[in-house]
């Protein structure tokens, strides 16, 4: 019987050893430091998809300010004698409407606009009301009352704010004023009555927050640039994929468009109004308020590099199969000369003609531009063949400027295997590649560039997002795994100079695509799991790889690494190492980090751990939640030049050490 009860003790001893022995050795050396980190690595792309710029970042409150939507009062009531006019003064928005006297003191003649998803207003907060008028037979001064109303209230008024405004010129002008409402409301309208018995005109409504991002007053809204700058990010791509080709070349977006004077930029159709019948939108329109003076200055004010993407002369060629949609070679001039003429605008001197309209915009210090996009998710040998002279005028006029091609829609097949030696031979500084796929392909994903051609063009990881497989929503499990995927990102930072996250914004009732980066309403705004991923990353990205090892195998979640995604970097600034491990699986997982290569005498000082985790896998943050999931951060015990811990199920967790 002893010699049994000592067998079984024996036995659960060496069953104890065992269970020690696999704990998960990861080695990070730091004797050598790999590859520079650069700034660019983690950054934004921004589309006009879900309401991300009229009625999202961009903070103009009137929706078809200028009266051109096809259906020229789409957004607007009318009442009283209200009639539109094509005379205007604005040569690319001609319309504008009258307002006449009824004829009778009690029938009032006026507009309401119901802005996008209603108008939000916070109580005490300051709204600017512009519009451009004038009195057209001359004579008297107009009288307006330009109010803010609750079409809803219960109460003895419906307006939350009212003001007065005098028309007195028989000419075209602007005019202003200030609202201030009484009480919060995030469906206002916006009502303008005509008062006394003068004709008006009025054209290019408007009403924006006087407290907008920095204070401009064509701006954007205030907390959804926060959110951006929170970020960090490095790269700011804009002004989009799908709506740089248009669904034809007729709506392809034209940056020389958005530029200029705003109440002179014509009205564009957004491809995405109509792109799914499922979540419709026939009054989705481009404004062209935010254009590309707007986005370069954007990028500027959160120390991003701009990277706009033009279009190359191809429609979007999932709805264009006609060789006739598409511009022919021979008449690709204009294209090209589009995108020399932004680089001058962008970098050119007050003397040219581009750079002097940058000046007379506001900004007579150059962009520094550094690298440009020519095309989106082009496929087959009509987008080679059009890329290629847009390189060779870039390179000859522009020698400093990067090119970035890409390598088609999907993250691998025979487009993808097409275009790479394509993007090689004609020698792009970057290729774009976009991936929206399932959690099988995240997880399968982790060594995706281990074996990339060092010598031939950087990737750029342009649009990427977890769409989970019958989950195709924000949800905490989709965000770990892209978080997992992003060790491989890391480790091969050496030739991924680049990556962002998409979509980047979407309004709780305008979307049309999902899951996003950053959700909000007219009133509040919420960061998704995903969001606090890209941030930590952006944060804690180092300046230079470190090689982690398990088993002297990268942690790419293979065979054998127990659902461990890992990598390591430095921070030559801070003195800090810096460690992000995934585990994707759903068991917990002891990890000893051991920093080879310290000096004898040197020992690990602090520790600290970052970790994004929750029960709830199928859920995320929302308006209603903002803070149902976010990060936590503990400090660790540490000795010596290890650091021993466990990682709890489905958990993402960035250390930070300090030598």
């Amino acid at each position: 019987m002893k010699t049994y009860k000592a067998l079984c003790a024996a036995v659960a001893l060496s069953a104890g050893l065992a269970l020690q022995a696999q704990e998960n050795q990861l080695v990070v050396q730091t004797k050598k430091m790999g590859a520079e980190i650069q700034p660019t690595m983690y950054g934004l792309f921004f589309e006009d998809i879900n309401y991300a710029a009229d009625g999202g970042l961009y903070a103009e409150l009137v929706k078809n300010r200028s009266f051109e939507f096809p259906q020229h009062f789409m957004g607007w009531n009318t009442f009283g004698l209200v009639e539109l006019k094509d005379d205007g003064p604005f040569e690319r928005n001609p319309h504008y409407v009258r307002l006449s006297y009824s004829g009778h003191g009690h029938k009032h003649t006026g507009l309401d606009n119901t802005g996008f998803f209603g108008i939000g207003v916070r109580q005490g907060e300051e709204y600017r009301f512009s519009v451009w008028a004038r009195v057209p037979q001359g004579g008297e001064a107009a009288k307006l009352r330009v109010e803010l109303v609750d079409t809803k209230s219960m109460g003895e008024r419906q307006a939350i704010a009212s003001q007065r405004l005098t028309v007195d010129g028989k000419e075209w002008k602007k005019y202003q004023l200030v609202l201030k409402p009484t009480a919060t409301n995030p469906k206002a309208t916006l009502r303008i009555f005509l008062e006394g018995k003068q004709t008006v005109d009025l054209e290019h409504v408007s009403l924006f927050p006087t407290d907008t991002w920095k204070g401009h007053e064509n701006g954007l809204r205030k907390d959804l640039m926060q959110l951006l700058a929170d970020l960090k990010p490095g790269v700011f791509r804009f002004p989009g994929g799908c709506i740089v080709e248009g669904t034809d070349l007729e709506t392809r977006y034209n940056w020389k468009n958005t530029v200029g004077p705003v109440e002179n930029r014509p009205l564009n159709e957004n491809r995405w109004q109509y792109t799914f019948t499922h979540r419709f939108f026939p009054d989705y329109f481009q404004s062209y308020g935010l254009g590309f003076y707007e986005y370069f200055l954007l990028s500027e004010e959160i120390g991003a590099e701009p990277l706009p993407v033009l279009n190359c002369g191809l429609a979007c060629q999932y709805q264009n199969n006609n060789p006739e949609a598409h511009v022919a070679l021979c008449d690709l001039d204009s294209y090209i000369q589009d995108a020399l003429d932004l680089i001058e605008f962008a970098n050119g001197a007050t003397d040219t003609k581009w750079g002097k309209l940058r000046a007379d915009m506001g900004h007579p210090e150059p962009f520094h531009l550094k690298v440009i996009g020519i095309g989106n998710e082009q496929w087959g040998p009509e987008y080679p063949v059009r890329l290629e002279p847009f390189i060779k005028a870039i390179r000859q006029a522009h020698p400093d400027i990067k090119v970035v091609g890409s390598s088609g829609p999907n993250s691998e097949g025979e487009q993808f295997d097409y275009l790479w030696p394509e993007m090689k031979r004609l020698k792009a500084d970057l290729v774009d590649e976009h991936f929206y796929r399932p959690e099988k392909w995240f997880l399968a994903q982790g060594a995706r560039y281990d074996n990339y051609d060092r010598k031939g063009p950087k990737v750029f990881a342009g649009e990427y997002a977890c769409h989970g497989k019958g989950k195709k929503w924000n949800h905490f499990h989709a965000a770990l795994l892209e978080a997992a995927f992003m060790t491989g990102l890391e480790r091969n930072a050496d030739i991924v100079h680049m990556a962002t996250y998409a979509p980047l914004f979407a309004h709780v009732e305008g979307w049309q695509w999902r899951p996003d980066l950053i959700w909000y309403d007219n009133m509040n705004s919420v960061r998704t799991v995903s969001y606090y991923v890209q941030q930590l990353y952006a944060h804690y990205k180092g300046t230079n790889v470190l090689n982690l090892t398990m088993d002297k195998r990268p942690v790419t979640g293979a065979e054998g690494q127990n659902g461990l995604f890992a990598s390591a970097v430095c921070d030559k600034n801070t003195g800090e190492y810096i460690v992000k491990v995934a585990n994707t699986s759903d068991k917990p997982q002891k990890l000893n980090i051991t920093f080879a290569g310290m000096k004898k005498k040197e020992s690990l000082a602090s520790a600290r751990c970052i970790k994004l985790q929750t029960p709830y896998l199928d859920k995320d943050n929302t308006v209603e939640q903002p803070n149902l999931i976010t990060p936590q951060e503990t400090t660790l015990h540490v000795a010596g030049q290890a650091l021993s811990t466990e990682l709890e199920p489905y958990t993402f967790a960035v250390y930070i050490l300090k030598k």
